[in-house]
């Protein structure tokens, strides 16, 4: 894979499991899957590796088998901007893939994470012979660029209730990442990163949508229950709503249990 030699050193065969958990291969006709098995390849990255980096050339189409990584980038200041979360089932990069061009931005796992890797030969061949992988892909661009449209009116909002909640409906999103399902395992420094709130405001933002119904904290994670509330609610606190209250707790010290 294109990454830091630790890294690239841990390719190996995916398993059966492993495999499943792809979600564009049931799309392939059984030649087709053949051949994209066969290239097919996981790496096993730790906390803080990098799976690709800006100026440096693609090789590889990559997805999220287990685990978390954050797409980022580095401004004219020198200060890291997140672009997107991405969780288990989320592929990225097909542009750059299709382009054959340079990376415009810093993959990197927040966690203990399996990733998996299609090489871009492979990647052309599908796009030439398989109308199911190129609808898969027609699928990911689109739902992509609307993904960061929403990221742009994320970075706009005043709010930093709203701002936690269209970020985690963007890690929710059905298509683009169908492996995180109804829970994501995600911890509150993970989401502050991806947010770009400290910890304890994240915190903060999680009871107050608890208490609006649209999650439920659960040990290690997420549970949504109202996605489109999450999507679109402006979440506008009142002195009298159990959001303020607890926000008057964090701000007393008092942390809401931690993820």
């Amino acid at each position: 894979m294109n990454q830091d030699a630790s890294l690239h050193q841990r390719r190996r065969p995916p398993t059966a499991h492993e495999l499943g958990g792809i979600p564009w291969l049931g799309l392939l006709q059984p030649a087709e899957r053949e051949r994209a098995v066969a290239a097919l390849v996981v790496g096993d990255a730790q906390a803080g590796d990098y799976v690709c980096r800006v100026g440096r050339p693609v090789t590889y189409w990559f997805g999220v088998v287990e685990g978390l990584l954050k797409m980022s980038a580095d401004n004219a200041d020198g200060l890291s901007m997140t672009f997107a979360g991405l969780p288990p089932g989320g592929w990225f990069g097909e542009g750059t893939t299709i382009k054959r061009e340079p990376y415009r931005y810093n993959i990197q796992a927040l966690r203990k994470s399996v990733v998996a890797g299609l090489p871009v030969d492979t990647f052309h061949w599908l796009l030439d012979h398989s109308i199911g992988f190129n609808r898969f892909v027609m699928s990911q661009l689109n739902e992509r660029l609307a993904q960061f449209i929403a990221a742009r009116e994320i970075d706009r909002l005043g709010s930093p209730d709203a701002r936690v909640a269209r970020s985690l409906a963007a890690l929710f999103h059905p298509v683009l990442y169908p492996g995180v399902g109804q829970v994501l395992r995600i911890t509150q420094q993970e989401l502050a990163y991806l947010v770009g709130l400290s910890r304890q405001r994240v915190n903060e933002a999680l009871a107050f949508l608890e208490a609006q119904g649209a999650i439920r904290v659960e040990y290690g994670g997420l549970r949504v229950l109202d996605l489109q509330a999450l999507r679109s609610s402006p979440f506008a606190r009142t002195d009298g709503d159990e959001g303020a209250r607890s926000r008057r707790r964090a701000a007393a010290g008092v942390a809401y249990p931690a993820l």
